[in-house]
């Protein structure tokens, strides 16, 4: 039994390299930053029986990955198990295992639970902050992080990554200057802070500050762009600061470059991808075919003969699908999410009736010109569909579906009524200006 600086106790650690091996992987791991997988193997190469390094590498390939590496996560997982362990360690392994078994809302409690007993669990509270996010709980997400705060310093090993969720929760719950100035500050301490980065440029994005945060962003590129697991997200948030500003261009050129120009197996980065092309095909613009890269990338996951692995992630693979024309990998998609509603057991059928089905079933009624149909189905999901994950930016596309859904129909007094909505809460966006400017 070995303790770090912050007197957490790790059980099976066999030398003090191990554990600092472990020590660097997290504090990497909390900003997405350089290959802090490889550290992590280090230390179990160096001790096998180092419970929280299994626990750590069975949550870094778990999140937004595909089938293959959810089972080694759970490879990890049970090697976790069957060790001696102490008691902070046994709630870890129980969260996860919720996680695993799609009860995201149980292992949030679960992970809330630890973090109330030890605030000065780092890997607790990004983890938790992580699941709060892939259940849409902004309130939480700003409130575990708000609830440890205290216990911490800057001294603190990891409190850059604290301060890193810290501002992502703000942002997702409307507090946009606390957010924008606790990134800054997670920044200051470690520049290469991914994850911080992004909670930042969610502040530019929900504020519509699209010009300064190009410039920002584009001003620290070597920062967050270089040797980081969140670079493609962080792009796929330039690319929109671009988008809003109507420079096209300039997002198929970042398109075919770092987001998706080498095709990606990660989900999350798939997610930016389908997301970027959706939105440029509602603004009329001609994609060519770079539909086909991403469906043949979602096809292996989800595709013909695949499985529903998460309803936020469907709705993203369904919009490839429609893109490329890949027809049977669309109907084996939704009868893949009829057998996920018909499961008895964990989180996915609530979020798929819910939200997830229906918004997968309207992006397929969009794409087959049944304009009217993809109205009906986003009219009474949009305000609920927090409940399927996924951060305000990235849902904000069922509503830009819904408006052109609705103008393609020729539900004229719908588009006005919704673009008037849209630039009451939003009176900066240069979108919103010509919307409302169409509408008029």
């Amino acid at each position: 039994m070995k303790k770090d600086q912050l007197g957490l106790s790790y059980s099976g650690v066999g030398s003090a390299q191990a554990l600092d091996d472990y020590l660097a992987a997290l504090d990497s791991y909390y900003g997405y930053i350089g290959d802090y997988i490889a550290l992590v193997d280090r230390a179990l190469a160096d001790s096998p029986q180092f419970v929280m390094a299994h626990l750590l590498k069975a949550y870094m390939v778990l999140i937004g990955s595909n089938a293959e590496m959810v089972a080694v996560s759970a490879h990890h997982h049970a090697a976790a198990a069957a060790l001696p362990m102490n008691d902070r360690e046994r709630m870890h392994v129980r969260a996860l295992g919720l996680a695993l078994e799609n009860r995201l809302w149980e292992s949030a409690r679960a992970f809330e639970d630890l973090s109330v007993d030890y605030p000065l669990d780092g890997l607790a509270l990004h983890v938790g902050a992580v699941v709060d996010y892939l259940i849409g709980d902004s309130r939480m997400l700003r409130d575990r992080i708000g609830r440890a705060m205290p216990d911490w310093s800057p001294d603190m090993h990891g409190y850059h990554g604290l301060l890193g969720s810290a501002a992502f929760g703000l942002e997702e719950t409307g507090q946009y200057a606390r957010a924008e100035a606790m990134g800054l500050e997670a920044l200051a301490f470690e520049p290469r802070n991914g994850w911080a980065t992004h909670a930042v440029a969610h502040v530019f994005e929900m504020e519509n500050r699209r010009r300064e945060g190009a410039v920002w962003m584009r001003s620290r590129l070597d920062d967050w762009s270089k040797e980081s697991g969140i670079a493609v997200h962080n792009w796929w948030h330039l690319a929109l600061f671009h988008l809003g500003l109507g420079e096209t261009d300039e997002v198929l050129k970042l398109y075919d470059g770092p987001i998706f120009g080498t095709p990606s197996a990660f989900q999350f980065d798939m997610v930016d991808a389908s997301a970027l092309l959706w939105r440029l095909q509602l603004k009329g613009v001609d994609v060519g075919g770079r539909w086909h890269a991403i469906a043949d990338a979602w096809e292996k996951d989800v595709g013909v003969g695949g499985e529903s692995t998460f309803p936020f992630n469907d709705w993203h693979a369904m919009m490839a699908f429609v893109g490329a024309g890949r027809d049977e990998a669309a109907v084996e998609l939704l009868a893949a999410q009829g057998r996920g509603v018909a499961a008895a057991e964990g989180d996915g059928p609530m979020m798929l009736r819910e939200v997830g089905q229906p918004v997968t079933l309207a992006v397929r009624a969009f794409g087959e010109g049944r304009y009217r149909d993809c109205v009906e189905l986003l009219r009474p999901v949009r305000n609920r569909a927090h409940r399927f994950g996924g951060s305000h930016a990235q849902r904000d596309l069922i509503d830009q579906t819904l408006i052109e859904a609705a103008r393609r129909d020729g539900q004229r007094n719908l588009v006005i009524a919704l673009e008037a909505e849209r630039g009451f809460a939003k009176p900066e966006a240069d979108d919103v200006t010509a919307m409302l400017s169409r509408a008029a």
